[in-house]
């Protein structure tokens, strides 16, 4: 049974689509204003189209990771020279963090803070630092940036010169220096540090693809911050991050102390990165099904205390969205078991990810299961009791009394581009 929210779109929602049934869906949503991106001058997106109940969120700041997501499924839905200047955007700002790039790769890796990693949040009309802390040890967000900009360049979209392949070394050199391979980051999810799967996959992804350009340019070795990086420097990383997720996978993370074998980020490694076998995929998968999904979203982790049950009444809003990466005792006392949030970003992508089965193997199986992750996904659109405009992509659903409920994140623009996938899956398959 799939829930939806929005009376609208029962009409909708069907057991099979056709290719002019998903044009005729896509273009009502598209009317109604669910894939409105707005977008800085940069050419950066906020992480969400903010109403004022959701100033306090922050979230009107710049995240590399959603951008990076963001502008992917452009790219895939053939809007690429909004993928290019997001890219490019983003490099800029790599580019004037060059300071801490240096201090990051040469200083001891003990010595290295949080605040001196390359950040990954940032004001987006400045292209400043914002002030305070924050967790930027995320080396799923830098691996995500140097894959999207590999993959562009791989497609002939952007040729790199030489500046920016200076750029692309400090990646390499700053993984290489943290071993990331068995570096505690802050990861997709911005809480406790730990060593976890969802980070390495990300780099490992993104070097394979580095990997690729340099061989699709014939070229054997690049210099960066007057060092020389080549195929055997990037491909002794490769060795070292696939064998790490050998020993986690299907895990999220097995470090004492920190063990969490479930966790949502891993769907990403099937999809959009592609670094994980089928076999281990499958069982990523069926974990998320068996552990992790709701009847309105799928959580990211067991007992995530993030909006958690009645979450905007046990905590004042200044204190909702703040960096909890040090010390997440307190708001982890908030959370009862079954009682997390249920996450919108997951379906669309459990859907594109089946649909691609499908489309390898002709599969009705994975047909179906296409098929009932995008309508959970068209069902967690926001109805006319949300609290919000209706027909907006949600970060989550969080428990509010008897009743699940949008939180203040509505619409996020990682959902927007989620669901962009989807349609865009559904289309490839409904040509089939």
């Amino acid at each position: 049974m799939v829930i939806i929210n929005n009376d609208n779109l029962l009409r909708y929602a069907d057991s099979s689509y056709g290719c002019s049934s998903v044009k005729e869906i896509k273009k009502f949503l598209s009317d109604k204003g669910t894939f409105l991106f707005p977008m800085l001058d940069s050419g950066l997106f906020p992480a969400a189209h903010l109403s004022k109940q959701g100033d306090y969120t922050g979230y009107d700041k710049i995240w590399v990771r959603d951008n990076v997501h963001v502008a992917h499924a452009h790219f895939v839905n053939g809007q690429i020279d909004i993928a290019i200047k997001n890219v490019q955007a983003l490099l800029l700002y790599f580019s004037k963090q060059r300071d801490r790039w240096i201090k990051a790769i040469h200083s001891s890796k003990e010595l290295i803070t949080v605040n001196d990693r390359p950040h990954i949040k940032f004001e987006g009309k400045t292209m400043e630092d914002l002030e305070g802390e924050w967790s930027h040890a995320q080396n799923d967000a830098l691996g995500y940036f140097l894959w999207l900009y590999c993959k562009l360049a791989l497609a002939g979209h952007i040729r790199p010169d030489k500046d920016s392949w200076d750029i692309l070394g400090w990646f390499v050199q700053f993984f290489e220096n943290i071993r990331y391979w068995e570096d505690e980051d802050s990861g997709h999810w911005e809480e406790a540090r730990k060593v976890e799967a969802s980070s390495i996959g990300v780099v490992v992804a993104a070097l394979t693809l580095l990997q690729q350009l340099l061989d699709q340019n014939n070229v054997t070795s690049f210099t960066s911050l007057g060092r020389e990086i080549d195929g055997g420097l990037i491909n002794g990383l490769l060795v070292q991050g696939k064998q790490a997720l050998n020993e986690i996978l299907p895990d999220e993370c097995i470090q004492p102390g920190h063990e969490r074998p479930y966790d949502s980020a891993l769907l990403f490694l099937i999809y959009p990165l592609d670094v994980v076998a089928k076999e281990i995929a499958e069982i990523i998968l069926e974990n998320v099904e068996i552990h992790l999904k709701g009847a309105y979203g799928i959580k990211r982790y067991l007992n995530d205390s993030y909006w958690c049950a009645n979450y905007d009444e046990l905590l004042p809003p200044e204190e909702r969205t703040i960096n909890v990466s040090e010390n997440m005792s307190e708001r982890d006392a908030l959370v009862k078991s079954d009682e997390e949030a249920q996450w919108c970003i997951f379906d669309p992508i459990m859907s594109v990810i089946y649909g691609k089965y499908y489309e390898a193997t002709g599969d009705k199986n994975y047909y179906k299961k296409q098929i009932h992750y995008f309508n959970r996904s068209l069902g967690q659109l926001t109805g006319a009791d949300s609290g919000f405009q209706e027909f907006l992509c949600p970060e989550l659903y969080y428990l509010k009394g008897k009743s699940y409920r949008p939180n203040d994140a509505t619409p996020l623009l990682w959902t927007q581009a989620n669901l962009m996938l989807a349609f865009h899956q559904l289309e490839v398959t409904a040509k089939q």
